[in-house]
């Protein structure tokens, strides 16, 4: 054997070997199997969700000033119309993610039952906080996609230091491709503008030109054409949501009685939301041997 054939068959099975080591593709996605789907950016796959964790619409309280800009906006991309991507920031607990998860629902059912259909054509995909820095290679996987397609991310926020919302910023409005045409961003945060206080002060503190510093970090939130703010419930609109969960549970107790556990348990933990609410009707389920 000649030197040449020598390096040729020494070639072939560093191939052959590397070949082995190389991670397999991945698979094309298949967004018929599911609703909803959680993107893993480690893997670049959609993981499809059996069963959604979220309430009814109906049985969502002290949203009623945010929920039907939420739904006709929904609606309206759903039904190929221009639609703006949303903000829903404020307080913790008081429904901001679980307002998505209903009126992704509502409107599959409500404008499916409509077009005479079991349900339309809306997919909810959720991207982790964490991997905020491959979404343009999440939404590349849905561009050339026949569906529509919600992109949720929830508790979005970044620290000092954190570079990815420039990928977000880029995908949002600026990119070269922009946001493809069958894909919405809604996004919940307690921020307002997403970053935190000290972060824009030391922008504009340490910046050679410290306005454009603080308009550079303060301009991602204007990429959302829709604010929907979220503020603290009052005890009227917490008790409002704890008689509505057992209403539609059916948790048989007398109302001074609920509205008396209800408000020692938001003393209990020192603050009144939905969420608060939500643990109260757990509690008091598991007490009555009921299932919710």
């Amino acid at each position: 054997m000649n030197d040449e054939s020598a390096l040729i068959a020494r070639i072939d099975r560093l191939t052959v070997a590397l070949e082995r080591l190389a991670q397999p593709a991945p698979a094309a996605p298949d967004f018929e199997v599911a609703e909803a789907f959680v993107w893993h950016s480690d893997r670049a796959t959609f993981e499809p969700v059996t069963h959604v964790n979220r309430v009814p619409l109906d049985l969502l309280r002290a949203v009623e000033h945010v929920a039907p800009q939420l739904t006709a906006n929904t609606e309206r991309f759903a039904r190929r119309l221009p639609a703006n991507n949303a903000l829903l920031w404020g307080a913790r607990g008081m429904g901001k993610s679980s307002l998505v998860k209903a009126v992704h629902a509502d409107v599959r059912r409500r404008l499916g039952k409509e077009l005479g259909r079991h349900h339309v054509d809306l997919k909810l995909v959720e991207i982790h906080r964490e991997d905020i820095a491959s979404l343009p290679h999440c939404l590349a996987a849905m561009r050339s996609s026949p569906h529509r397609f919600i992109v949720f991310c929830d508790d979005l926020s970044f620290d000092k230091d954190d570079t990815s919302y420039k990928s977000l910023k880029a995908v949002l409005e600026g990119g070269i491709e922009g946001r493809p045409e069958n894909v919405i961003f809604y996004a919940t945060s307690n921020r307002r503008h997403l970053m935190p206080r000290e972060m824009v002060e030391n922008e504009r503190s340490t910046a050679i030109n410290p306005s454009e510093a603080v308009e550079e970090k303060v301009s991602l939130s204007d990429r959302f054409g829709l604010w929907l703010g979220f503020h603290n419930c009052s005890q009227d609109e917490y008790l409002d949501m704890v008689r509505g969960y057992a209403a539609h549970y059916d948790l048989a107790l007398a109302d001074d009685e609920l509205a008396r556990q209800a408000l020692e348990w938001s003393i209990g933990r020192g603050a009144r939301s939905g969420r608060v609410a939500w643990q109260f009707t757990q509690d008091l389920a598991g007490r009555l041997g009921k299932q919710l």
